[in-house]
């Protein structure tokens, strides 16, 4: 199958989509799949190229398993934001040169290029598949009087949403209720392999990371950009008042906290902490997966105090590492994590604080719901991704027949 990815984000910028929309690529090749992306993400030029990456499966002897073709649209302006409203024509010679078996989109809340691209596809009458990567939320009036997903659904397009929440959200603005699209979910996907610790004996430098050390430090982990629609100034205030909390009921229970990642509001976090004179919460900025994974794997539980989380990368991750995750119920998250199976969903703040002192006082919970997520891998493999990107790709096809 020939595919084309259609992005307005795409590496080397950083974040859900372009990592996502990058591993997706690989791995349909992988599966033995044409697959070329097209964004209006610049390179190192703001020239508009066409380039290759060799895709190289995980864990391999670093055989080339294929390329990806990526076509980079930008407006070629510094500073420019990834959006072009004036390559439709090159796109649309792009989708029909040689034409491809299905287009498919990936939306964020504000995706002009994507939106722009998904229409020139429909028009030149191609399978289409449009996947929504975000919460749908305060934006729901503005996305219903534009009409694009009532438009994209009627024209056959196939919809879906990176979790159950999202496509919920996403169905509503796709007409009212006698008329609204099939909305299916497709979750983002994870390499399991390369997140879940060793559980071997093998003296491996693995072997040792499946359990963090027994000194009565419980050490949890986030891990996020630092930006207000995450929350992190209640990510410290949640941490506090678990901190709290155990001080009065299990004096003898300390917290150890790292929050990984950076943003604009990473330096007011800072300030909060040294204010407060709080030494227990570290703030080491960005860093690569693979420290990140050495992290989770010396440590006890995830922690995100998102409530417009569409999916929540970074704790499966987490879950996958296995770290018991806390987080807001109504969340994408409740898509691999169960309340009291591996890990604790609460509906505030003030609930998530006081069942992360809970669990944190527990040892035994604690390991027992480490165990689990360390012994079952989640669902959303890339194999299992891929098989049901593909049908929805399939749907694509039927949708334009």
């Amino acid at each position: 199958m020939r595919v084309a990815l259609l992005s307005d984000c795409y590496l080397p910028r950083l974040g859900g989509i372009e990592v996502q929309v990058h591993d997706l690529a690989h791995h349909l090749v992988m599966a033995g799949h044409d697959v070329e992306v097209i964004t209006a993400t610049a390179g190192e030029t703001r020239e508009h190229t066409t380039e290759t990456e060799q895709v190289v499966a995980p864990g391999s002897d670093g055989s080339q398993n294929g390329t990806v073709t990526v076509h980079r649209l930008p407006l070629p302006i510094p500073g420019a934001p990834p959006i072009n409203p004036f390559v439709k024509d090159e796109v649309r010679e792009l989708l029909t040169r040689t034409p491809f078996d299905v287009a498919h989109g990936h939306m964020g809340v504000v995706s002009p290029f994507a939106t722009d691209m998904i229409g020139v596809a429909l028009e030149a009458g191609l399978p289409t598949a449009a996947t929504w990567h975000c919460v749908i939320d305060r934006s729901a009036p503005v996305f219903r009087a534009l009409g694009h997903a009532r438009r994209w659904g009627e024209a056959g397009a196939a919809l879906s949403a990176v979790s159950t929440m999202a496509a919920e959200r996403v169905a509503l603005i796709t007409g009212d209720d006698s008329a609204r699209a099939t909305v299916k979910v497709l979750n983002n996907g994870i390499d399991v392999a390369q997140w879940r610790p060793s559980i071997s004996p093998s003296p491996s430098p693995r072997a040792d990371t499946v359990a963090p050390a027994d000194d009565g430090v419980v050490r949890i982990v986030s891990a996020m950009r630092f930006v207000q629609r995450k929350r992190p100034g209640a990510l410290v205030d949640v941490l506090r008042a678990a901190r709290e909390q155990l001080d009065a009921s299990a004096p003898g229970t300390m917290l150890e906290a790292h929050l990984v990642g950076d943003g604009p509001q990473r330096r007011l976090i800072a300030a909060q902490l040294e204010r407060h004179g709080i030494d227990w919460i570290h703030l080491p900025g960005r860093v690569t997966r693979e420290h990140l994974r050495e992290l989770h794997w010396r440590s006890d539980i995830y922690v995100t105090t998102a409530r417009l989380e569409a999916f929540g990368i970074a704790a499966l991750e987490a879950r996958t590492a296995g770290l018991v995750v806390a987080a807001r119920a109504g969340t994408g998250v409740e898509d691999f994590v169960t309340d009291g199976r591996n890990g604790i969903l609460r509906s505030s703040d003030d609930d998530l604080a006081t069942g992360l002192a809970q669990l944190a006082s527990r040892p035994d919970e604690l390991a027992r719901l480490r165990a689990h997520n360390v012994g079952s891998p989640p669902a959303q493999s890339w194999d299992r991704v891929v098989e049901t990107t593909l049908a929805e790709y399939a749907r694509a096809q039927r949708g334009a027949s």
